[in-house]
């Protein structure tokens, strides 16, 4: 039994992928040390990565790029174990890894994409919230009628041009659908006090 076992762990023909599996030992190894004294691989690993693979769409997720590298190592032995049996299987010998080695980067790449794909999906994506001050501006009521004690939605656009959906509710009076107000002061992060543009104002009439 041992013998056996030692003789498939140094067969010649499947060392690549015992190789990408003792390289994923050790990267695993040396990431979880790295934790605890501040000097991890994957950081060294994005370093030597050059910028346009980095920003590469594919490499845009979620999660970290290292794991990329790491389902890479995982998907390259399995694909290589398996190519190498199912001909053992077949044919009572194993061939040179030369003739499999591309066979088996394919099937590697097709399935961490795969992988890649999946967990990207499942994983949330992190929202960053920003303060953002519309006070100043105008706004058009875009739904509802707004009193006070009770707002309404307006719709209005920063410096930028952005557009942005807020709730503004006024001091005294009421702000009818459709009307252009005057944000005066915020209360909340999309919760603005608004004072209701008056029709004769030409400075505010829309072209």
């Amino acid at each position: 039994m041992n013998s056996a076992m030692t003789e498939f762990f140094l067969n010649y023909y499947l060392m690549p992928f015992h190789m990408s599996v003792v390289a994923l030992i050790l990267f695993s190894i040396a990431e979880t040390i790295g934790i605890f004294i501040g000097l991890r691989p994957s950081h060294l690993v994005k370093k030597m990565t050059p910028k346009w693979l980095l920003n590469s769409p594919l490499l845009d997720v979620k999660f970290s790029k290292y794991l990329i590298f790491v389902f890479l190592l995982i998907n390259f032995s399995f694909a290589g174990y398996f190519l190498e049996l199912s001909f053992f299987a077949l044919q009572h010998y194993f061939i040179s890894p030369y003739y499999l080695f591309v066979p088996a980067l394919i099937i590697d790449i097709f399935f961490t994409v795969f992988m890649i794909n999946c967990l990207d999906q499942v994983i949330k994506p992190k929202v960053t919230h920003t303060h953002i001050n519309l006070v100043g501006r105008l706004a058009t009521i875009s739904t509802g009628n707004a009193r006070p004690g009770f707002s309404a939605q307006a719709r209005v656009r920063n410096e930028f041009g952005q557009l942005y959906y807020v709730q503004v509710e006024p001091e005294y009076g009421e702000l009818e659908l459709q009307s252009q107000v005057l944000l005066i002061s915020q209360k909340s992060n999309s919760y603005y006090i608004a004072k209701k543009i008056s029709i004769s104002n030409k400075l505010f009439t829309a072209d």
